[in-house]
């Protein structure tokens, strides 16, 4: 009987090994970085604030973060040889719906955008302001920026009290199955634990998943953020994640970007990890706080730091990275990721209307 069990367990091991080595993980390498200039101005408006991005339909979608004028820009990007080599701006829609309040009653400070690509419903995510005691949503439009519908919040993201100003909800992704979609709040909730610091400290955000059908949350997730490595040079020193995408089925790629003033064009630290829902990660839906709670949050890893390629980027910036997407298919078959920085109109000094294009390998 010993010798049966010490059999199992041996070919129980090779099997988990085998397995291990079977498994590939993805990997991403910089191709190429363009810079749309600054302060362009396109049908009567001006291009920056680039907060967001998803491809469908063969086109780009960006969501411009400008809570005076909120509005969505569609184009092109056409790559050559693994380059960026043009972007062709086509059209800029206002969210402007004489018909319905619902623009006049919310605060619209949008910072992301996915694209419906059956129903062609273009839906953001508004991180609301907790200053002017104004919750986050998420909510539908049509193609020409008219309001359609707003998606139900689950009990523990209602109340912006809880939450600090500017570190709300910020991120989102259509699931890989396209059955739904996830929201990734920037910051930590008060009531989960503390903003990342120089040192480790509990800092999770709630990713939430909503069902296409039910139009509600079904499930939710913890996220651990890093800690700031850079010593500090000014009174603002911040991490929380800015974009996320699912790139296989509970698989995400996730955008942590840490800022901090004393730098000037250089206080953005960009990296992305890999961040997975396992067997075992707890559903914390119902939990309305994590301090003193067990809980798992996603396995995570860090994929790709942008610090190793500042000397390929304009000036050696990388800027405030907000939108990352699935881009075309390359020459050889990989696929493509595009990422986009939020330029702040330039009101902060000077920044970059930055696009960046990786390329994804399995290893």
């Amino acid at each position: 009987m010993k010798l049966i069990n010490k059999n199992l367990l041996f070919i129980l091991c090779i099997c988990f090994l085998q397995s291990c080595k079977n498994e590939k993980k993805a990997t991403l390498h910089f191709l190429d970085e363009f810079v749309l200039q600054d302060s362009m101005e396109f049908k009567n408006t001006f291009i920056g604030g680039l907060s967001g991005v998803d491809y469908a339909n063969n086109h780009y979608y960006f969501v411009i973060d400008d809570a005076k004028n909120p509005r969505y820009l569609k184009a092109k990007i056409n790559l050559e040889n693994s380059k960026i080599d043009t972007i062709i701006l086509e059209d800029v829609i206002d969210l402007k719906d004489s018909t319905n309040t619902f623009y006049q009653n919310n605060y619209l400070d949008l910072e992301s955008i996915f694209v419906d690509e059956t129903t062609n419903e273009i839906n953001f995510v508004s991180e609301g302001s907790v200053n002017y005691k104004k919750p986050p949503f998420v909510f539908s439009t049509n193609l020409k920026g008219s309001f359609l519908k707003k998606y139900l919040q689950p009990k523990t993201l209602r109340n912006e009290q809880n939450m600090k100003h500017n570190a709300t909800f910020e991120a989102s992704s259509k699931s890989y199955n396209n059955t739904g979609f996830w929201v990734a709040m920037e910051g930590v909730l008060k009531s989960d634990g503390v903003e990342p610091t120089f040192a480790e400290t509990n800092s999770p955000i709630r990713i939430t998943y909503f069902d296409n059908k039910t139009q509600n949350a079904t499930k939710q997730f913890a996220y651990q953020l890093e800690k700031i490595t850079k010593p500090a040079k000014g009174n603002i020193n911040l991490n929380g994640v800015t974009a996320i995408l699912e790139y296989e089925k509970n698989k995400f790629f996730i955008v942590e970007r840490t800022y901090q003033n004393g730098y000037g064009s250089y206080g953005n630290i960009i990296r992305i990890f890999d961040a997975q829902v396992q067997e075992n990660s707890s559903n914390i839906l119902a939990i309305d706080s994590l301090i003193n709670t067990n809980y798992i949050p996603l396995k995570k890893q860090l994929l790709f730091n942008f610090e190793d390629v500042k000397n390929e980027l304009t000036d050696g910036i990388i800027d405030n990275i907000e939108g990352i997407t699935f881009g075309p298919k390359l020459a050889n078959g990989n696929k493509s990721l595009i990422l986009v920085s939020d330029d702040n109109f330039q009101v902060y000094g000077k920044q970059l209307n930055q696009f960046i294009l990786l390329e994804i390998t399995n290893k």
